[in-house]
């Protein structure tokens, strides 16, 4: 079997299709490396393929008039991104480049569309996956709006430990590595602002860590602060099920 075959049959999208419509999918799908920092696609691209990851980190990012990045989502291995392919097979508005070196496979959106219409598992998971982003994007738009510097870099670093935590003897740890500048484009800050509040919060005890290491020692503290539920343990959960990105 070819390594396209395996990615697929890692996916939980994916886990419940046959091998021969995995091996359909394989068939007309393509895979490709890319080096660090990277353009997996850039924006008014043809959205004619659907992406899985199969290593590597990318993000996603919108890019604003005058070229400042603000960043949507952070994709790993197992997940699937640029799925608007399969609704209107127009043109990208995002931008997705990679964080560290990485390997796509490029499913065609007419194959995957196809499949959706054979396959009421996968379309199901497709809709729910997409709600769940939508949702995602609507609540960080309310905190954009209405919310501090602090409480939405609080919000953030609850999200991200949902997202991509991992319980130690110190708190919570997130297994993504991100810049100051990176965590402020997420929020809709600065870098200098997101460097102060995190100091502020090292200070009372409730972060600790390094350069592009981040621990939440004390996030049921922090949650309380922002009147929100702390990170649930079953979803610190390094094989969470993929989550399917905009694009």
């Amino acid at each position: 079997m070819s390594e396209k075959y395996w990615y697929l049959k890692n996916c939980s999208l994916f886990e419940r299709l046959d091998d021969q419509q995995l091996q359909q999918i394989e068939a007309h799908s393509r895979s490709k490396d890319f080096p660090a920092n990277t353009p997996v696609y850039l924006p008014a691209e043809k959205a004619d393929h659907v992406f899985l990851l199969a290593k590597g980190l990318v993000k996603v990012s919108h890019l604003t008039v005058d070229a400042k990045e603000s960043i949507l989502a952070f994709v790993e291995s197992g997940e699937l991104f640029g799925e608007l392919a399969l609704f209107d097979g127009q043109s990208r508005d995002e931008l997705v480049k990679t964080m560290e070196p990485s390997t796509v496979v490029m499913i065609p959106a007419a194959r995957l569309h196809q499949l959706m219409a054979e396959s009421a598992d996968v379309a199901l998971a497709i809709t729910k996956l997409v709600g769940l982003r939508r949702q995602r994007i609507e609540r960080r738009l309310k905190n954009l709006l209405f919310l501090s510097n602090r409480d939405r870099l609080v919000h953030l670093l609850l999200e991200l430990a949902e997202q991509y935590g991992v319980p130690t003897d110190d708190g919570v740890r997130l297994r993504i590595k991100l810049s100051h500048q990176e965590l402020a484009n997420l929020i809709g800050s600065t870098r200098e602002t997101v460097t102060v509040v995190l100091g502020q919060l090292r200070a009372q005890g409730c972060v600790a860590g390094g350069r592009r290491n981040i621990v939440i020692t004390q996030p049921e503290r922090l949650a309380q602060s922002v009147d929100r539920q702390p990170p649930l343990a079953p979803r610190l959960n390094p094989r969470r099920a993929p989550v399917l990105w905009a694009g």
